[in-house]
């Protein structure tokens, strides 16, 4: 096959632009396809945290026990759409097999060798386009009201440090001194010195992207509907045509599920994760680092352009209209773990569908025995966290090199038998 690419990315969002710059870095040909613009979606929406303290599955029982809540309440931390229920049956069926102790144990560990990675693949790529500056490392706080937490919040950072995740407890008098904007109604807090946050994920993307294109990225603006793979290869039938290719990367988030399926047979279970945010311009310098509230399940990031309040997880499928009642609800939440009125002028909300699995892992591949069709999608709230590492593990195997971690929990092929 005569192409004039080594390879074609399918995804212009942080993971696919990531391994995108990395694979176009180490002297590859590199085409990136986006359907619409660059860092569009989740990658420009999440909350920026870096959060390599998140080892642990969706899938849990304290989960499970609100499923009513989550039915009846449209405004919850955790809500499933009671019309698309039906649709997500499978799936959450898929969820709670998952809770069995192999399975969890398997995925925390896969978790935790992903995340430990993490962060220095992020000092690493930013490094290498000197542009260190778009990584904040002052750690993560997650904040408590009630006195009852207390002894949740104990026993949850026992678990992380069984699993050699570093974690400090901070009393009400220590948290006021280091972060004096907070109320002083909170009774305490975990700190988490091995995180960060990222000054802008849009801005970060886009970096990522426009150094790409200084080394030899190119770029062209198409969806592709469809893939077949050929005696040589791969051909993408495109909005701009078909689009022939020696090796693909299929990394295009909650729309990566047909072309899995039309280039390997496997149906895999992907569903639309759908988060919130609100973003208050006025509020910028407020915080030093992101701060999570414990018992109202949502994130406070101190960016650029102003604080986000994100998170909210919603199961509503890809093509329902959002709810931005949600978006501004977390408004009402920041506002009690603050000692000050916050400054709500320009409040824009917003709505992105992160691509989530059952089993809370992403898939990072090289399929087939030819190794011609990679993937890497799946990444739920933890694409951005991941997605320096991400590429680092594409690069890997697309050189045929031993990657750095243990992929076989990432492999494709653990949906084969699945039937959605």
């Amino acid at each position: 096959m005569n192409t004039i690419h080594d390879i074609v990315v399918v995804g212009g969002g942080v993971i696919g632009t990531s391994c995108a710059l990395v694979l176009q870095q180490a002297g590859a040909r590199v085409l990136l396809l986006e359907g619409d613009t660059i860092g569009s979606g989740a990658s420009a929406g999440n909350a920026g945290h870096i959060a390599t303290e998140q080892i642990f599955p969706l899938a849990s029982l304290e989960i499970m026990l609100q499923l009513p809540r989550m039915l009846l309440d449209p405004l919850g931390p955790l809500r499933i759409d009671l019309k698309y229920f039906p649709k997500a049956l499978p799936w959450l069926t898929q969820l709670i097999l998952n809770m069995r102790p192999s399975a969890q144990l398997s995925q925390i560990r896969a978790l935790t060798a992903l995340n430990n990675a993490s962060l220095s693949a992020w000092r690493d790529l930013l490094g290498s386009i000197q542009q260190p500056n778009l990584l904040i490392e002052k750690g993560s706080l997650m904040v408590f009201e009630k006195e009852h937490t207390k002894a949740k919040l104990t026993r949850y950072k026992n678990k992380l440090r069984d699993r050699g995740i570093e974690v400090n407890t901070l009393d009400a008098h220590t948290l006021q001194e280091k972060v004096p904007s907070l109320s002083k109604q909170l009774l305490g807090a975990l700190e988490f010195p091995q995180t960060g946050h990222v000054v802008d994920p849009l801005s970060l993307v886009n970096q990522l992207f426009r150094s790409g294109q200084a080394l030899g990225l190119e770029y062209e603006h198409a969806k592709v509907l469809d893939a077949r793979r050929t005696t040589v290869g791969v051909e993408l039938h495109t909005t701009n045509g078909v689009i022939p290719c020696s090796r693909v990367l299929i990394a295009n988030g909650v729309h990566a599920k047909p072309l899995v399926q039309s280039l390997t047979g496997i149906h895999v279970p992907l569903e639309a994760e759908r988060g919130y945010h609100l973003m208050l311009p006025g509020e910028k310098n407020t915080l030093p680092c992101a701060v999570t509230s414990a018992e109202r399940k949502f994130i406070m990031t101190p960016l650029n352009g102003g604080l986000r309040l994100a998170g909210t997880v919603e199961f509503a499928g890809i093509e329902r209209e959002a709810d931005m009642r949600r978006a501004f609800v977390l408004e009402q939440h920041a506002q009690q773990l603050f000692n000050h009125r916050l400054n709500m002028h320009q409040a824009s909300p917003w709505m992105g569908r992160r691509p989530s699995l059952p089993d809370s892992l992403p898939v990072i591949d090289a399929y087939g025995h030819d190794r011609r069709v990679l993937f890497a999608f799946g990444h739920q709230h933890l694409g951005l966290t991941q997605a320096a590492m991400t590429a680092q593990l594409i690069l890997q195997l697309y050189r045929n090199e031993s990657p750095a971690i243990d992929l076989k929990p990432f492999r494709v092929s653990r949906f084969q038998k699945t039937q959605f």
